[in-house]
């Protein structure tokens, strides 16, 4: 219970439960290598759903290159103190909306299990420009959430597969450059944890409380003494997309 009380993320930080559970640490791609492998110091580029900026500004890209969207609210704020003093166009827009640059603004479009519309993505790019994403899968979670929960839930994105995505991509007239889609396994080694990872993924585990849930916990706990671990899978998927140069 207090760890469902003091549930709550800044940025995208997972630091909390850091040794109490595992994920992404197989996959069979490098999301900082794939970026770092198209960016040049000469191009614009734009971080959707951003975080709070901490991988953008990892990058160490120069600043009056950079812009960033972000629509969570706390992230937001914190975005706004950390990004615009810096110079970064910071802009506060969510994934499906149109987004809040002029035409062929970018060489390059990054975006990290955050939304995206196709042909925004193709409006904003410059011809020749790049789209690189890392998403979570329809099925992420799903052996936890049946686990978790009294009633599960129908998949909340069930349009988040590989094949779809790619397909969505190329009908906008997109060139598809590399793409890869994989389960991996998550492992909790502490119920707390696993308790304050269902409260920030509410859209994964919706209706989850401990109170709600306390046979389902003492059942992971009994899966816990039992194998040393409660396991279950991610889902991702990787791609990158080119924007033709006109002819």
């Amino acid at each position: 219970m207090h760890e469902e009380e003091i549930a709550h993320i800044h940025g995208w930080d997972f630091s909390h439960i850091n040794g109490k559970y595992e994920e992404e640490h197989d996959l069979p791609w490098n999301y900082r290598k794939i970026v770092e492998k198209y960016l040049r110091p000469e191009m614009k580029l734009l971080d959707m759903d951003t975080g709070g900026g901490e991988f953008l500004l990892s990058l160490g890209h120069p600043v009056h290159n950079l812009a960033a969207t972000e629509n969570y609210p706390p992230n937001v704020e914190l975005c706004k103190e950390k990004l615009l003093p810096l110079g970064i166009n910071f802009k506060r827009a969510g994934g499906n909306e149109r987004l809040p640059f002029d035409d062929r603004s970018f060489d390059m479009v990054i975006n990290r299990h955050g939304d995206f519309r196709p042909d925004e993505i193709w409006r904003v790019l410059k011809d020749g420009g790049i789209f690189i994403t890392e998403q979570v899968g329809a099925e992420n979670d799903r052996e936890l959430v049946e686990l978790l929960l009294n009633d599960v839930p129908e998949l909340p994105f069930p349009d988040q597969y590989l094949k779809i995505i790619r397909k969505a991509f190329e009908e906008t007239g997109f060139s598809v450059s590399e793409a890869e889609e994989v389960f991996r396994p998550i492992r909790f080694w502490d119920v707390g944890a696993l308790v304050w990872f269902a409260r920030i993924i509410e859209w994964e585990f919706p209706g989850f409380s401990v109170r709600d849930c306390l046979e389902n916990l003492y059942r992971a706990q009994e899966l816990l003494e039992r194998d040393d671990v409660i396991e279950g899978k991610i889902h991702r998927f990787l791609l990158v997309a080119e924007k033709p140069e006109k002819i």
